[in-house]
């Protein structure tokens, strides 16, 4: 009799769902945020990067250049604290995770402003959001690794979709706070103290993370590992090399690349987009935001699931190929004068919907791609790789090329080409079947 022989493995079991429970809460509070920045970009950069005489468009390009900081550093928390995963346990670096980002979040709501602390300001924040950056880059492998590592058979897509799906609440979470701000306070009182509110709000969220995690316990799939090895040792039996899991890292990267950018480029950069380059209210923006990631939102668990019946690759696959065709029609439809405000809403809607399709089967796609004792760091590796360069980028890129060329379709153009290349690597390469 094996030392989990008598483990009951099915959906109803109150150990996978609290690990489900406990893996999601962290990326709430992780997405929250990276939403509430995303809304509040445009002031930020008015509070912390426009010293006298600083344009707008300069502010926003720093802000964006700040926000781009934190996901390089990413992939330095996904090797870091992956490794601690795959070393001493999921659980602990869940813990240790959200403690970082909770107190890291919480205290942007607190810092001095360029009026107050001058240059040293932006140089906080930016301190503050590499911080963040190291805790989120250790946040997704282990929470994936727990919840597909939990899954009963045949259910990781459905299971590791959660991840996804707490993503999407979460940035909707940032998006709605963020719009009921704006409507109950003047632009004046929103730009001296109102931005800080949703920052400070995450402080109760993540002591309510945190209090979920100290009651979760370790994976199956990781304790198993631990019996394997030798006696008396919490190190796991000698996995794959260097080389191949490098190798897998890239792959699974460029299969997420669409993902990443057209997420970002729909879910968390149109706001600051509709209002600098499309001249939208601040209103206007929040609510494309706000219906951008409720399409997100919709696909995102049935296509987790639809994944556990057909396959990770062919529901990804049809994510990415509809994005590369329809990205630049969409933003064609946006800046059209006669378009109704209507249409545009269930065109962001269905754009959020078709990322969605990527998002959902993603986590449990890129769980099947590592072995046990090297999954927390290659999947973590391979998402924080690809978010830093075509998420955290994502705003950065397109600000500052709409700025250069005057044209408004650059983000119909970097949501396509990304996903084009998505999709290639979506239809080449090894795979396991769903289940």
């Amino acid at each position: 009799m094996t030392l989990f022989s008598g483990q009951r493995r099915d959906v109803r079991n109150p150990s996978a769902v609290r690990a489900l429970v406990a893996g999601s809460v962290g990326n709430f509070v992780e997405w929250y945020e990276f939403g509430v920045y995303g809304c509040f970009a445009t002031v930020i950069a008015a509070r912390f990067f426009t010293p006298e005489g600083g344009s707008e468009a300069e502010a926003l390009v720093k802000t964006y250049a700040s926000f781009a900081l934190a996901f390089f550093f990413r992939p330095v928390g996904a090797a870091l604290f992956g490794r601690l995963g795959d070393r001493i346990g999921r659980r602990p670096v869940l813990i240790l995770v959200i403690t970082l980002m909770t107190a890291a979040t919480t205290l942007i709501g607190a810092l001095p402003t360029y009026a107050t602390a001058g240059a040293l300001a932006p140089w906080l924040l930016t301190l503050l959001r590499a911080l963040q950056g190291l805790s989120a880059g250790g946040e997704f492998g282990g929470a994936v690794a727990v919840m597909t590592e939990f899954a009963p058979p045949g259910r990781r897509g459905l299971f590791g979709s959660w991840q996804s799906f707490t993503v999407a609440l979460g940035l909707l979470g940032g998006a709605g706070v963020a719009a009921l701000l704006g409507s109950v306070l003047t632009e004046r009182q929103l730009g001296d103290w109102g931005w800080r509110m949703p920052f400070l709000l995450t402080l109760p969220l993540g002591l309510a993370a945190l209090w979920l995690r100290l009651r979760l316990e370790e994976t199956p799939a990781f304790r198993r590992e631990v019996f394997r090895g030798e006696a008396g040792t919490v190190l796991p039996p000698a996995g794959p090399s260097v080389r191949e899991v490098a190798s897998t890292v890239a792959l699974g990267a460029a299969r997420v690349m669409g993902w990443a950018a057209a997420g970002y480029t729909f879910l968390v950069v149109l706001p600051s987009y509709l209002q600098s380059t499309l001249d939208a209210t601040f209103q206007q923006a929040l609510i494309a935001t706000v219906l951008a990631n409720l399409g997100f939102a919709v696909t995102i668990v049935p296509a987790g699931l639809l994944s556990d019946r057909v396959g990770r690759r062919a529901v990804m696959l049809t994510g990415a190929l509809l994005v590369a065709v329809l990205s630049l029609p969409l933003f064609n439809l946006l800046q059209a004068s006669g378009t109704s405000d209507v249409t545009k809403g269930v065109a962001v809607f269905a754009a959020g919907a078709v990322v969605g399709l990527m998002a959902g089967p993603g986590p449990a796609m890129l769980s099947e791609l590592f072995p046990t004792n090297v999954r927390c760091t290659g999947l973590g590796l391979a998402y924080a790789l690809s978010n830093a360069v075509f998420s955290g980028c994502a705003g950065l890129i397109i600000t500052e090329t709409v700025k250069r060329t005057g044209n408004a379709g650059i983000p119909g153009y970097y949501a396509a080409v990304t996903c084009a290349v998505s999709a290639l690597a979506l239809a080449k390469g090894p795979g396991r079947k769903a289940g």
